[in-house]
């Protein structure tokens, strides 16, 4: 049976696309969320000024098609910014993905080293980067693995890391696991949440703070192909029309809860979690 993993770098894929850009009708919200949450413009003018007058240096991990410095770049008004231009580094197992976040980058972040890889997998010189950023990016780590990802995660950061991710109560976990219930009887990697994240960098002594965000995705009941869509890579099969979901023993009953006032609503609780070396 293929697990997580080995589905979600399938669908990284161009004969994938059109599920994606399904996907992103309604998760594109997720990355404008976590660009007006925080002053990353200061935020990013604060390590500008740590660093002088070099280049920041940022590494994307699991850079997935570049919503995230997209978001940035739209919600975030960096265009005003103090900033040199910022070298970005991309890292992904998909080469698909790195070639699509690269399109997209635009001013302060301009494309530089590119790995394809995974983050358990990674190797770098230590404080490498000044920033490193994880955004939705690691919920096909396996449990077991995230302490060695969140090392080499922390070892390349000479500055400050952060990861966005969903928590238990989050609609990509829970409906994963219905997922998991309902067709794969049980069997297979569940996605990581962020409580297991926070609690992988407690055992490794790693200093962290948390914020939290809570919001949905939503689109009419009437956007069958569009929710079908989301709703297959929210749990990489494609092979799974909404039809079936909706029949399905476990999916269904939850399904039907995300119906309200002829409106597809989708929980989202999501971690915000800065890390820091110090």
């Amino acid at each position: 049976m293929k697990d997580t993993f080995i589905r979600s770098c399938e669908h990284w894929s161009e004969t994938s696309r059109n599920e994606m850009e399904n996907f992103y009708a309604l998760a594109s919200i997720d990355y404008k969320y976590l660009a007006e949450k925080f002053d990353w413009k200061e935020w990013l003018e604060i390590h500008q000024t740590n660093v002088g007058e070099r280049r920041l240096k940022i590494l994307d991990v699991a850079c997935g098609s570049g919503k995230f410095p997209s978001a940035l770049v739209q919600y975030a008004k960096l265009a005003d910014a103090n900033l040199l231009p910022i070298d970005y580094a991309l890292l992904d197992p998909s080469s698909f993905s790195i070639s699509e976040a690269r399109k997209v980058l635009k001013f302060p972040f301009t494309a530089s080293s590119e790995f394809e890889t995974t983050l358990q997998e990674f190797s770098c010189e230590k404080d490498a980067y000044d920033i490193i950023w994880a955004t939705h990016a690691l919920y096909a780590v396996p449990k077991c693995e995230l302490k060695d990802a969140l090392k080499r995660f922390v070892s390349g950061m000479s500055g400050s890391g952060f990861i966005a991710h969903a928590c238990e109560k989050s609609h990509y976990i829970k409906f994963y696991k219905h997922y998991l219930n309902g067709f794969k009887g049980g069997s297979g990697e569940p996605f990581s949440s962020a409580e297991q994240i926070v609690q992988a960098l407690k055992e490794i002594g790693i200093s962290y703070r948390v914020e939290k965000i809570v919001y949905e995705n939503g689109l009419s009941k009437n956007a069958s192909l569009q929710v079908e869509g989301y709703l297959q890579r929210c749990i990489f099969d494609d092979t799974i029309g909404l039809d079936a979901m909706l029949k399905n023993s476990s999916t269904g009953p939850y399904l039907e809860n995300c119906v309200k006032d002829e409106q597809w609503r989708f929980k989202q609780e999501v971690m915000l979690i800065f890390l820091s070396r110090t």
